[in-house]
């Protein structure tokens, strides 16, 4: 397994342009299955998720075509149904959690699919209920072969319904859509997710001729069609990443410009830092972080302490507490941090606590953190990423730290992050990849 040796302590200064939206990428590259005809991508980003997707489409038949970087053509004609019934797809569908997303495109494009229980990250119990429960409500079946050790999916004449899901589940609500853009009459989803990657998907879908309305809000109508045709799309930029850069700029008291950022499609990001007094400036698409050697974290309106939580879109995204709570350990203040939707993501805080960093890890979803205030430095440690988000953390800490940290098992970070050392190098930042 590879490493990063970090050397902390070192300003940022220049640009740097976020990539395409990971978990965008996930969910348009399964769509990619609903038609026979070509679809272009643009804006893909160079990360392990993606490109293990990209070879996993390659295998059951898709024709790839990488165009230029980032840019692929997608046609997927011929489908190998053998391949998608081998042990060998089965192990790459375990390897990777957004092939769940494959069970919606393939039902409504061959009627059957097998289907192994997906990966990803290890951040607690990740249920698929709300993913089966739809195809269930669009008239599949599913049963579990205790031999295989997979699930089986039929549903060769799938209806349109209305449900409620039970949850508003980002991949849920992908694969749901994906299933019923073909299937006869009229599917109707409330307490849909609606961010902006799946409004993406949705337009995406539309330009390929399915009938999808009410993009944008929790309540989806789906009008069935025949058969979708070809189109072309371009991913957004990836906010998680922009979140990433703003806090790696404030907790290393950096001037930093993030170019082209998708503001609009930011939603309470932006404001989620401010409140830890983080200054951040707007200019048309860019985003600009002055250089501030202290940063205060607001209180309530009553004087209490402040509580950053995530929530379903518009709140704020789960992928980004852990870069929040890493860049208010050293705020001026404290702050609860309250990780709702995932029951292990806080447990990488014992390692910023062997660095220095007071916090007080109340119970699985809840942490309080006592900003440092620049006063005193986190110390350089040797570390292990958990998964994606918590590596980044880790690496936003041992950017900021006295030393040089270690951070192993940093395919997690590749995971979700194009070629990251070499970027944030190129900004000032002195990190070394290490076998």
């Amino acid at each position: 397994m590879a490493s990063f040796i970090v050397e902390g302590g070192h300003k940022l200064h220049g640009s740097i342009t976020p990539q395409g939206a990971k978990n965008e990428a996930l969910q348009v590259l399964c769509a990619v299955l609903l038609t026979k005809e070509t679809v272009v991508i643009s804006n893909l980003p160079d990360i392990l998720d993606v490109n293990n997707l990209i070879d996993l489409l390659s295998s059951i038949g898709v024709k790839v075509d990488k165009q230029a970087k980032g840019r692929y053509a997608f046609t997927a004609a011929e489908l190998d149904t053998e391949y998608l019934r081998s042990a060998d797809f089965l192990k790459k569908c375990n390897k990777l959690r957004g092939s769940v997303m494959l069970i919606g495109p393939l039902l409504a494009r061959l009627g059957e699919v097998t289907y192994a229980k997906p990966g990803g990250d290890k951040i607690g119990r990740r249920r698929l209920d709300t993913h089966f429960q739809g195809m269930v409500n669009l008239g599949a079946t599913f049963t579990y072969d205790n031999k295989l050790l997979a699930y089986r999916f039929s549903g060769k004449h799938m209806k349109g319904s209305y449900m409620l899901l039970d949850e508003a589940s980002v991949t849920g609500t992908a694969n749901i859509i994906m299933a019923a853009v073909m299937a006869e009459g009229t599917t109707t989803i409330y307490n849909a997710a609606c961010e902006p990657y799946l409004q993406q998907l949705c337009k995406m879908l539309n330009n390929m001729g399915a009938r999808i309305s009410g993009v944008g809000s929790n309540l989806l109508t789906i009008e069935g069609v025949r058969e979708l045709h070809g189109a072309e799309h371009t991913l957004l930029p990836d906010m998680i990443e922009v979140g990433s850069f703003i806090g790696m700029a404030a907790i290393t008291g950096s001037e930093l410009r993030i170019c082209k950022v998708g503001y609009r499609d930011l939603g309470i990001i932006p404001d989620a830092f401010r409140r830890l007094g983080i200054r951040i400036d707007v200019d048309g698409d860019d985003i600009v972080i002055p250089a501030q050697e202290h940063y205060q974290i607001e209180s309530f309106l009553d004087g209490s302490i402040l509580t950053v939580a995530d929530a379903p879109w518009p709140g704020l995204t789960p992928d980004l507490l852990s870069v929040i709570l890493v860049v208010a350990t050293q705020a001026r203040g404290s702050v609860l941090i309250h990780q709702k939707m995932f029951e292990s993501r806080l447990f990488f805080v014992d390692k910023l606590i062997d660095m220095g960093a007071q916090i007080i890890l109340c119970d699985p979803h809840r942490a309080v953190v006592i900003g440092h205030d620049h006063t005193r430095q986190l110390k350089h440690h040797t570390m292990t990423s958990p998964d994606i988000r918590a590596g980044i953390a880790m690496l936003i800490a041992a950017m900021s730290a006295e030393g040089t940290s270690r951070i192993d098992h940093i395919d997690q970070i590749d995971r979700g992050y194009e070629d990251i050392e070499h970027r944030l190098n190129a900004i000032g930042a002195r990190i070394t990849r290490a076998d």
